[in-house]
């Protein structure tokens, strides 16, 4: 009963506030996705990326262990959906980036937060940064055939992780008046992201909804054992470890539908896998977590 109380105390907070923008929208109220979207990703989550690495009270040895482990471990799930995707005759230009890259910061950073405290977080933001190049680098030119290095230069949440990064290794701070601002700014971060991401998953049609829950299934099982196996291999500490797992659990990211959308690939079949993966991870998130608090 206990473990159930502490598992409902970090995730329900989570699923509630995206509920809040399901139902926003579901009665007929107006969201600018686009703008928040804009907001959260240029100016509020980098301020968090970078405020939560310069202050994190973690070794950056250890942030350096999990920064390996992460890209061993998109490495290997990389190359285990392309493979088997080819073999299942599947496209890869529409189902390859949705099976690659789940929403590690609309829903991640926020359950590692209330999981794991700041230690969490700074972890988690490690795993997203890495998801973050990798989708706007690899993931694009799947999509796209090219451009993803340029669209990679322009991010500010690729300059945010490799300030904090530096900063952090070096033991910098910023005057207290610059950390106040961008704490400030950074702390909308996690609630517009969550709003959103029930906003958009209220938007979004379902298709083919037998081939999405059989694909979203084999997705879940085959990240999570990935990273469970490259974390025990790179002998994780406790926290990096839940932190991995976790986040690799995460359902498949909005963004992936936005970039389908944006470069006609497949945007149904996408809206499909990130609603019904957001689903299940109603339920398949707090026993992962039950395994870890």
């Amino acid at each position: 009963m206990i473990l159930a109380l502490n598992v409902l105390e970090i995730s329900a907070p989570v699923f509630v506030l995206a509920l809040i923008g399901f139902l926003w929208v579901r009665k007929g109220h107006d969201y600018d996705v686009e703008f928040v979207t804009r907001l959260a990703m240029n100016l509020a989550v980098p301020s968090l990326i970078f405020t939560a690495l310069m202050q994190a009270q973690i070794d950056p040895g250890a942030l350096g262990q999990i920064f390996l482990a992460t890209m061993a471990s998109y490495g290997a799930v990389t190359v285990l959906a392309a493979v088997g995707l080819r073999l299942a005759g599947q496209k890869l230009r529409e189902l390859l980036p949705p099976m690659i890259f789940g929403n590690t910061g609309n829903l991640g950073l926020p359950l590692m937060l209330f999981a794991f405290g700041q230690a969490g977080l700074s972890y988690g933001i490690v795993v997203f940064a890495v998801m973050a190049i990798w989708n706007f680098t690899f993931g694009i030119w799947v999509l796209s055939g090219g451009g993803g290095i340029t669209r990679l230069a322009r991010e500010p949440i690729v300059w945010a992780s490799l300030l904090g990064t530096l900063f952090l290794s070096q033991g910098w701070h910023t005057p207290q008046v610059i950390t106040n601002i961008l704490s400030l700014i950074g702390q909308i971060a996690i609630p517009i992201m969550l709003i959103t991401l029930g906003v958009a998953v209220a938007r979004l049609q379902i298709r083919d909804l037998g081939r999405a829950g059989l694909l979203c299934v084999i997705r879940f099982m085959v990240l999570t054992a990935v990273a469970w196996a490259v974390g025990r291999a790179f002998d994780l500490p406790p926290v990096a470890f839940a932190v991995l797992v976790v986040q690799f659990a995460t359902p498949v990211a909005v963004s992936s539908y936005l970039l389908a959308e944006k470069y006609r690939a497949g945007p149904d079949t996408v809206a499909g896998l990130v609603v019904i993966s957001t689903i299940m991870s109603i339920l398949t998130l707090p026993l992962l977590l039950a395994l870890f608090v």
